[in-house]
């Protein structure tokens, strides 16, 4: 029988480590084998899909049919979208709002997650699939495809991002609902912890959104620089 989730015990430290490894695991088998790739890709996003679908299953089976646990309008819902779309087929727009959900959002989500139960309860299985695997999809892109977001990106996913704050908002003040944590903070111990009482907060959202798009995006404008300067330097 599951007992409450202990956070960084070793079931969560597992979880977490199996969406970094796994990712890394994959990309060096498909560098060996590079015609591995179209199945890797499809498998994680057919376990993403499965996964919903049986968190679906489960909310019925169990009568937790609700708004909030029916409504895809979780950031991290989203970031799964973005993450499934670009495993089926790769393409920028789509990954780059994988990247910066995935690392802004889901990150978040998979170090200090709001889950009263522990593994191996359905709950706590399902979560982390769905959380891990969007890390480890936004990982393998990254290694095995060379996928990466661009300077060019960072309009666009805060475009993105305004937009479905605005949409979450939206459906919770209609619904009341509490998708993106726009009505209140969560129960657990969070970053929420430390911003300012509601509404107030949202608008630090805003700043932590537009802070996260530019340290997301640091290694890669790291890394064009020093290309760029030993090119300058070897270059006749």
């Amino acid at each position: 029988m599951a007992g409450p989730f202990v956070p960084f015990g070793a079931a969560h430290a597992g979880a977490i480590a199996i969406a970094f490894a796994a990712p890394v695991a994959l990309a060096a088998l498909v560098r060996r084998w590079p015609g591995l790739d179209k199945y890797v890709r499809w498998t994680l996003a057919a376990l993403m899909i499965g996964n919903h679908l049986v968190w679906l299953t489960l909310v019925d089976a169990e009568n937790w049919v609700s708004w909030q646990n029916v409504l895809p309008m979780h950031l991290c819902d989203w970031a799964q979208i973005a993450a499934a779309v670009t495993l089926i087929w790769p393409r920028q727009r789509s990954y780059e709002l994988a990247y910066f959900w995935a690392f802004g959002g889901t990150l978040q989500a998979l170090l200090t997650p709001e889950l009263a139960v522990g593994f191996p309860d359905f709950r706590f299985v399902i979560f982390f699939v769905s959380h891990g695997a969007v890390i480890a999809a936004v990982l393998y892109l990254l290694l095995a495809r060379g996928m990466r977001p661009y300077l060019s990106s960072l309009p666009r996913v805060a475009a993105w991002s305004l937009f479905y704050m605005a949409a979450a908002f939206s459906i919770d003040m209609t619904l009341g609902t509490n998708f993106g944590y726009l009505r209140f903070k969560p129960f657990t111990h969070t970053l929420f912890d430390y911003m300012a009482p509601w509404p107030w907060y949202l608008a630090e959202l805003i700043v932590l959104g537009a802070v996260s798009l530019l340290i997301y995006y640091a290694p890669f404008l790291i890394a064009d620089l020093v290309r760029a300067s030993r090119q300058r330097r070897t270059s006749p």
